[in-house]
């Protein structure tokens, strides 16, 4: 047998990195910080503008693609990091494998567990071309959605913390 074979799990696991931490009083754009505690209800410091749509358990911090977030720049898109109200920007993820029941695992031991996809909302729009914040709708555009997850473990976290990305 071939020890240095990857095992079962490890082949359903991916490495990436947190590109940027965003948070704000509520709204969007959301301003990087270099470091954060993620809590059972999102980012310390992060509070939402319309807790009816954002927030919660379930939707304690919403994750984005910084790889996306590029391909939609080269559209013309004047969308930045932040822009759209993620907390986490992650860079090196398949993001077209994230997908509800997917997990993150993060040094320090963050653990957070995705839960949906998001429904982009108006007041995204000053982020896109011609205002078209669908632009980022799962239903329209496969694989270039924000997610959002609820937290398994909570503790601190860094920008450039690398993570596990256990596909589903």
């Amino acid at each position: 047998m071939n020890s240095s074979a990857p095992s079962a799990s490890q082949r359903l696991h991916s490495s990436g990195r947190v590109f940027q931490i965003s948070i704000s009083t509520g709204g969007v754009p959301k301003r990087a910080v270099p470091s954060a505690r993620v809590t059972v209800n999102g980012i310390e410091g992060d509070a939402q503008a319309n807790t009816k749509h954002h927030g919660g358990p379930e939707r304690a911090v919403c994750l984005f693609s910084i790889n996306v977030i590029r391909r939609l720049q080269a559209e013309g898109h004047p969308i930045a990091p932040g822009t759209i109200g993620e907390n986490l920007t992650i860079e090196g993820i398949d993001w077209s494998q994230v997908v509800p029941g997917s997990r993150f695992e993060f040094d320090g031991g963050v653990v957070l567990e995705v839960t949906k996809f998001t429904t982009p909302c108006a007041t995204i729009r000053d982020s896109f071309t011609d205002l078209e914040f669908r632009r980022v709708k799962e239903e329209l555009h496969p694989g270039e959605s924000r997610v959002y997850a609820r937290v398994i473990e909570e503790g601190p976290i860094s920008t450039g913390a690398r993570l596990m990305h256990s596909l589903r």
